[in-house]
Order: structure tokens, then C-alpha cells, then sequence
């Protein structure tokens, strides 16, 4: 026997009522957890899931020509530029006189800088004793066929008035050459004298005493003045014996470039001779160098007369060993002066030479002591 009972139509709604609202809390719980899920899925595996694409370049190049490898030869000479010395400071060479002879043309020169020169602050060690410039050995040079290989070439030359005709011009022909001729990296400097000593470029002004001027002279006064406008005062007691009232002029070294190779044959065609004769101030002047220079060729026609010549070639030679210095010297048409010239050449192992009328040079061997001279 089953009991039926009967549900009244206000429950039946309540139930519908309760029913449909579990059904809308169950969805929207459901919507939730699905939600919630994917949120926590999408912060731990969003990352790894986007990848940026990534992007393909390709380039196409142009069908290379097959050619001839060609190799360019370095070249071992350089100009040496570290932190330089103020010793080492280009000279600027000025004149304003007008020229008497032609000067050369001068085709072209080159600056050219290489990493293969020394290891120094200074010429590094590259300088030694081989014949490359640059590498082992120096930069070559010749004066009247005297051939050296040197970083540093001071040239110490007359401008007195006695050069005046030939020796003049065989004088400047052949320093013009004996400069174009340096090589790349090299440094020089120029010191010429009469009574005074100056260094190329100074404008020199020299005043003959008047006194015994029918015999010669007797000295007289020079004023030197730098391109600066400095002013050296000279005073000479003879012909043959000058000294500064003062101080002596420091000569520099100049630095190879194609300006200052130009404005150097410029000075030497244009300086004027002028009265006196003293070599022992600009050989002064070339020894004390700063560095010292490896070669000086120095070129006189004269003899001092009334000095002590002995003396005064040992103690210049003597100051010049000192310094590791060799003096190259050139006797210019002047027999007379060849015993002091050998002299002093051969104290620092240097070459003497003697040029004839004609520009012909003789190397000599041997100075005999009547003054015969023994040539190569």
C-alpha cells in the first residue's frame, strides 16, 4: 500500500524558485572556476606559448671579378711622431733676400708614417747598423760624394765672403742636392757662418771695421736676428776671431716634411755671403745639439789665420767623440786648411774631402807634414 502526497501549488513554486536558482549559482560558480583556471594557466604558460617570429635577412652581393692578388710593398721610413722634445721642434726657415742662383724644382716629397720605426719616445731602436732606413739602419745622405746613413745630419757651412764666384755656386749646388736628397723620418738643421754664427733663416747683418781695412781688416761687429726677432750681437777682433757679446743662438733640429725640405733650399739660394771667417762657434753650435747629431758636414774655404789650429781641432774633436758625434769635413777649393780639416775629421772617425776648381772631390787618406796630400 503506497501513500501518495500531494504537494500544494505555493510549494511547487518555492521548489521551481529554489531550483532555478541553484542552477544559476552552479553556472555561474562553474564560469568562475573556469575562469580563475584559465587566468592561472595563462600567467605560468602565456609566456612559453608567444614566440616573437624571427626575422630572416638575406643579402645578395655582386659576382666578385676574379683578379690578380696584388701585394704593396711598405715602406720601412717613417717621420717619427711621439711626444716630441722641444729640441726636436720644427724651425720655421724665413728669408726675404732675394735669390742669386736658380733654385731646383723640387718634384715631390713624401710624408710617409710606418708602425715598423723603434719602440721609444724618440727614433726608437730601429736606428742600427744596416742599410735600410727605418728597419735597421739610417736615412742616407751625401755632400760632395760623402755618402752616410744617418737619423740626424747637421750641416755646418760657409758663408763667408771669400765663396763668392765657383765655390758659391758649387756650394749651394750641392747643399740643395745633399737636402732634397734626405730621406723620409730624418731631421737636419743648417748652421752657417762668416765672422758670426747663425742658424739658416736669421737675417745677418755684418759691419767691416774700417780700421786696416786696406790689409784685410780687423773684425768687426754682426748683428743676427731670428725669424722671433731675437737679437745675437757679434763682435770680431780679427778676421779669423769672433765671439757673441752675450749668448749664442740654440740651433734646432728641423723634422723632414715636404714644407720645410722647400723652405730650406729657398734660405740656402737666398742668404747672402757676408765678411769673416771663425768655424769654431757654429761647430760649437753643431755639437751642442739636442739630441745630438749623428753626422755634421762641415764645409769651409778658409784658413784661420792667427789662432792656435792644434788647439782648437782637439778640443772640437775632442767635444765631439764625447757625443758620439762624427764630423764629416770638406775643404772647398782650399789647400791650405787641409792639415786641420784631416785633423779634426779623423778624431771622430770621420772622412775628409777636398773639392778642386771644377766641383772634382778627393777623399784624403794622408796629410803629409809638408803638406802633401795623399788621395783616393
Amino acid at each position: 500500500m503506497s501513500i501518495h502526497v500531494e504537494i500544494s501549488e505555493e510549494a511547487k513554486k518555492k521548489l521551481i524558485q529554489q531550483k532555478r536558482i541553484s542552477t544559476i549559482i552552479s553556472m555561474a560558480t562553474s564560469v568562475l572556476v573556469i575562469v580563475g583556471v584559465a587566468l592561472i594557466l595563462g600567467i605560468f604558460l602565456l609566456p612559453n606559448l608567444v614566440k616573437e617570429a624571427s626575422t630572416i635577412v638575406t643579402y645578395k652581393s655582386a659576382a666578385i671579378e676574379e683578379t690578380e692578388n696584388v701585394t704593396e710593398k711598405v715602406q720601412n721610413v717613417i717621420q717619427r711622431k711621439p711626444t716630441a722634445p722641444s729640441s726636436a721642434t720644427s724651425k720655421v726657415i724665413t728669408s726675404s733676400s732675394p735669390a742669386a742662383t736658380a733654385i731646383p724644382t723640387v718634384d715631390s716629397f713624401e710624408d710617409t708614417q710606418s708602425v715598423d720605426f723603434g719602440d721609444a719616445m724618440e727614433f726608437g731602436t730601429g736606428w742600427g747598423e744596416g742599410t735600410e732606413f727605418g728597419t735597421s739602419g739610417g736615412g742616407g745622405a751625401t755632400f760632395f760624394n760623402q755618402e752616410v746613413s744617418a737619423e740626424r745630419i747637421a750641416y755646418v757651412i760657409d758663408y763667408s765672403a771669400s765663396m763668392h764666384g765657383e765655390r758659391d755656386s758649387l756650394m749651394r749646388a750641392e747643399l740643395t742636392k745633399s737636402v732634397q736628397g734626405l730621406a723620409p723620418g730624418s731631421q737636419f738643421s743648417l748652421i752657417f757662418f762668416s765672422g758670426p754664427a747663425w742658424v739658416a733663416g736669421d737675417k745677418v747683418k755684418v759691419k767691416r771695421n774700417e780700421k786696416d781695412k786696406d790689409k784685410g781688416g780687423a773684425g768687426g761687429e754682426a748683428v743676427v736676428t731670428t725669424p722671433s726677432g731675437r737679437d745675437y750681437d757679434w763682435e770680431g777682433k780679427t778676421i779669423s776671431e769672433w765671439a757673441p757679446k752675450r749668448s749664442v743662438e740654440k740651433a734646432d733640429w728641423i723634422k723632414y716634411s715636404a714644407k720645410s725640405i722647400k723652405e730650406t733650399l729657398e734660405v740656402i739660394q737666398s742668404t747672402p755671403l757676408s765678411y769673416g771667417t771663425d768655424w769654431e762657434n757654429p761647430l760649437k753650435m753643431a755639437i751642442a745639439l739636442e739630441p745630438p747629431p749623428q753626422i755634421i758636414f762641415f764645409m769651409t774655404d778658409g784658413l784661420m789665420s792667427g789662432r792656435d789650429m792644434e788647439k782648437l781641432t782637439r778640443d772640437l774633436g775632442g767635444d765631439a767623440k764625447k757625443r758620439g758625434i762624427t764630423v764629416n769635413t770638406v775643404a772647398l777649393m782650399e789647400p791650405k786648411a787641409a792639415v786641420h780639416m784631416y785633423d779634426l775629421a779623423k778624431r771622430t772617425n770621420g772622412v775628409f774631402t777636398i773639392v778642386e776648381s771644377g766641383g772634382v772631390s778627393r777623399e784624403v787618406t794622408k796629410v803629409e807634414r809638408d803638406g802633401t796630400l795623399k788621395t783616393k
